[in-house]
């Protein structure tokens, strides 16, 4: 079989670069790495979403004689790589259980005469023997393992199938391999790279700092008033909002229709017809909310995503990164919330107590448990926290997270906190934040005068503070580690004997954050100075909307998703250089010689009727 090369005489990366995607250069490591897998070498790209991995295996495959095969873990992210390598002039084509028979035999005929530039295949399907047999046949010009994070077993996607990858390195002698994911520690890249067999690899590591994701962070109060209040704000946007169960995907997705909003659910438990009917209005480009569980979003190449809402906490800030990662990807000013309370922490820690997983394998989640329970409580820069747990030091706050916005004050609380811890050793360790909170604060609720909780000293101890005050204390507790689910069938609050008594006994200070009764309605009162427009340049209106317009019509005409056409930030580009000709045209990027061919045309014909 032979080995891919560079053809003699072929165009150069950047000339490709430049005709085919209608880029002048590239942008931060993504020549180093072209470079790397073009001379034949391996490497493994980490680079966040949104930062141009594609284009690291896409310019190689083009430059290098024979088929690229990509291996992809999703439909949805293979069916929209090859419908936006379509609209470039590209060949390719992905085969999975969803393409059309007549769709199929055409990607066999161009694979098998060799006209084929680029292979999208799922690793079930790559390692069944007829398709390793097709492509031994062939002439492979690289292998391109993309969401790499799902080969390591310390990933937040494990899909056990992708570590038959590993056979790629003798199944395929001398054909370079990249590998690409926006979400690994230090931990999983190296899996990575011992999973695949790839420890020679070259790792171009991109700064995981994305300075148009405006993260924040709030304790849960009221949760469908907080996420209305959100929502109200962000009228006519497309986001995702993420649920930890499907039965709270189906309440929340009701609630939010009930009160007018363009919600559907998505999770495992739909019909294929259900999923498809609900992944074909999300990617049309439709203003509209989906409620998700993490089954849906991974490969979603949808642009303009505005926010990405969690209900529930993620259990790492791997899983957390790679899920807000999928709002603003085309770089425009984009939102996160995650709303979160001692209870997610607790139920959290219970369940890894109870897993059956290896010690060693534990102790690994625990610590990112931990290092997401840190993230949530961070009285500092949010976003240098989040960076922090990829190995990545930022040199100063980042201007663009809650944080940053509205800076969080600390007091003492040891006092609070041992009031806190008395009531729950006094009631018996066997009650939840509600019952603590009533007896602290002398309420004669019925189960305070069921167990004779009133008659306890801790009752009325804190009746100078108020609900969510208590709440707050609690919650912290739990995060730091003195609180923990208690055992039996009333698992309610319990110690956390080497934690707590050091408390209790004044030898530890307990420093807590200061809840603010609002910090979503405050931090949009104060934005902070880095906070990144949605457009950054002045764009009349009319032009815009009347190409944005078109793109739809063609979208709908040619079953694509528009962003697959132009990206809204192509299209404000020529709303705002008004370019006269195709030659004007070919200055803007994204417009390479393909696109030019086929939509050059229209869009000055568009753009003149608008002006």
């Amino acid at each position: 079989m032979p080995d891919g090369h560079q053809a003699p005489g072929h165009e150069s990366p950047r000339d490709v670069l430049h005709r085919v995607f209608g880029f002048p250069e590239f942008r931060g490591l993504q020549a180093e790495a072209v470079e790397r897998v073009v001379q034949g070498g391996d490497a493994l790209v980490l680079m966040p979403t949104g930062g141009g991995k594609s284009v690291c295996y896409q310019v190689p495959a083009l430059v290098r004689h024979g088929v690229a095969v990509v291996v992809s873990p999703l439909i949805a992210l293979m069916d929209d790589q090859v419908a936006a390598l379509r609209q470039l002039g590209v060949s390719a084509g992905a085969l999975h259980s969803e393409v059309e028979p007549d769709d199929a035999s055409r990607i066999s005929r161009a694979l098998n005469d060799g006209t084929l530039d680029l292979l999208y295949v799922s690793p079930e399907r790559l390692m069944m023997s007829g398709t390793l047999e097709r492509l031994w046949r062939q002439e492979v010009s690289l292998i391109a393992v993309d969401e790499a994070h799902c080969v390591s077993a310390w990933g937040h996607e494990f899909r056990p199938e992708y570590r038959m990858l590993r056979r790629l390195r003798q199944d395929f002698p001398g054909v370079p391999r990249i590998a690409l994911t926006a979400t690994a520690d230090a931990r999983t890249r190296d899996d990575i790279l011992e999973a695949l067999d790839m420890t020679d690899a070259a790792v171009f590591a991109a700064s995981f700092h994305r300075d148009n994701l405006h993260i924040a962070a709030q304790p849960k109060t009221t949760e469908m008033g907080q996420l209305t209040a959100f929502l109200k704000r962000r009228t006519g946007q497309a986001g995702i909002i993420y649920c930890g169960s499907r039965a709270k995907v189906e309440r929340v997705a009701q609630s939010l229709k009930t009160a007018g909003e363009p919600a559907i659910p998505f999770h495992a438990g739909l019909s294929p017809m259900e999923k498809r009917v609900a992944l074909t209005r999300f990617r049309s480009g439709e203003a509209m909310v989906m409620v998700a569980t993490i089954a849906f979003g991974m490969g979603i190449d949808r642009p303009d995503v505005r926010y990405v809402v969690h209900l529930d906490m993620p259990d790492s800030p791997e899983s957390y990164y790679q899920q807000i990662g999928r709002a603003g990807r085309d770089g425009d000013r984009a939102d996160t919330l995650l709303l979160y309370g001692g209870e997610d922490i607790v139920r959290a820690r219970h369940w890894l107590e109870q897993s059956n997983a290896p010690e060693t394998e534990r102790r690994i989640r625990a610590g990112r448990l931990e290092a997401m329970i840190s993230l949530t409580e961070t009285p500092q820069c949010r976003t240098r926290t989040l960076l922090a747990c990829f190995g990545e030091a930022l040199d100063q706050p980042c201007g663009h997270c809650d944080t940053c916005a509205n800076p969080v004050n600390l007091f003492d609380g040891t006092v609070a906190a041992q009031k806190v811890l008395s009531a729950i050793y006094r009631t018996g360790q066997m009650f939840g934040a509600l019952h603590i909170t009533a007896v602290l604060r002398g309420e004669r609720t019925p189960m305070v005068e069921k167990h004779a909780h009133d008659r306890l000293p801790t009752w009325g101890a804190g009746s100078d503070q108020t609900d969510g005050f208590w709440r707050g204390v609690i919650r912290q507790l739990v995060a730091i580690g003195a609180l923990r689910r208690g055992e039996g069938e009333r698992a309610g609050l319990a110690l956390v004997t080497e934690r707590a008594r050091p408390i209790l006994r004044g030898e530890t200070t307990v420093m807590l954050r200061e809840d603010t009764p609002d910090p979503i309605a405050s931090r949009s009162r104060s934005r902070a100075s880095k906070a990144a427009p949605v457009a950054t340049v002045d764009v009349p209106a009319g032009p815009f909307d009347a190409l944005r317009a078109w793109r739809l019509a063609e979208s709908k005409q040619q079953s694509v998703p528009p962003y697959v056409i132009f990206h809204d930030a192509v299209l404000r580009d020529v709303a705002a250089i008004q370019p006269q000709t195709l030659d004007d045209l070919s200055l803007i990027k994204g417009f390479g010689v393909s696109k030019i061919e086929r939509y050059g045309a229209a869009v000055l014909r568009v753009l003149k009727e608008a002006t």
